[in-house]
């Protein structure tokens, strides 16, 4: 798959940008003093965000900032209200992957796995490599590569210490093209959701949101009928184990501060702002 290859490669070198901006937000950094920082011609930054991104690097620039996250957080004002069916595919059909979820039972977790084979394997995203697990019934786990391969590998097993790993990087690049398709494309992922009652309602909420709209720990906490549990919803969100897919990356402070992210702060910002300006480029002229 060259072209996610190609977007992976072009995601590290967004992310070495987004640091620098984060070090130097208040002075406003130039596209020159960017790309300089990156060591890369202003032209092949610009190039490259825009193949990257679906907009220029002023725009996205602009995406990254604390007061687009009000100004969307402002039009928010129903995020969590969309239809049962609506998965992740947003009112304009930006996107039209659909996410279904099961929730394990507390006998199956207690079994740790014992008796199932897990298919895994590792494979490029729009965000870096990834590493993706599925059982018979779906995705089990998605994460991005933040440590060698062989330790990912370690820390799935102690997650599912009594099931058969068998790796699978053919089915894993297959995956992970269906999660994250070139264009808009009608296609299904069913997860596996592992955790307790609280935690399966704040992903199941999370599930449907839009794409590219973003919610607050307290919104999100009201839309799931527990106000005073905000502390509690940003718990569940750092025991997610299927990035992207529940979309935690979604979730920001009151403030419009973007606040941690399991997977890197960095990650957490190009995720919203490629959501972002997917929205825009694909939207129809005048909408």
């Amino acid at each position: 798959m060259p072209e996610a290859m190609d977007s992976s490669r072009h995601y590290a070198q967004v992310a070495e940008a987004i640091a620098f901006i984060r070090g130097h937000a208040r002075a406003q950094p130039t596209l020159e003093e960017v790309a300089a920082a990156v060591h890369v011609s202003p032209c092949h930054l610009q190039r490259q965000f825009s193949e990257w991104a679906g907009i220029s690097p002023k725009r996205f620039l602009q995406y990254l900032t604390k007061r687009y996250a009000k100004e969307q957080l402002r039009r928010s004002i129903d995020t969590l209200s969309v239809a049962a069916d609506a998965g992740l595919s947003s009112t304009s059909r930006l996107h039209d992957l659909m996410v279904s979820c099961e929730a394990m039972t507390p006998g199956e977790i207690k079994l740790g796995g014992r008796g199932l084979t897990i298919g895994f394997g590792f494979a490029p995203s729009p965000f870096g490599a990834a590493l993706v697990a599925w059982t018979p019934r779906g995705v089990c786990h998605f994460a991005f590569s933040t440590a060698e391969p062989a330790a990912m590998s370690a820390g799935l097993a102690r997650e599912w210490p009594n099931a058969l790993l068998v790796r699978d990087d053919v089915r894993a690049h297959t995956l992970v093209r269906e999660i994250f398709p070139e264009s808009p494309t009608r296609g299904r992922v069913h997860l596996v959701l592992r955790g307790t009652n609280f935690q399966i309602k704040v992903w199941e909420a999370l599930i449907h949101t839009e794409f590219g709209r973003l919610v607050t720990y307290r919104q999100l906490a009201h839309g799931i009928g527990s106000p005073r549990g905000q502390r509690a919803v940003g718990s569940a969100l750092a025991a997610n184990q299927i990035a992207y897919l529940i979309p935690c990356h979604r979730v920001i402070r009151d403030s419009g501060d973007t606040g941690q992210y399991r997977w890197g702060p960095e990650r957490k910002l190009a995720m919203l702002a490629w959501e972002a300006g997917r929205c825009e480029a694909l939207r129809p002229p005048g909408a």
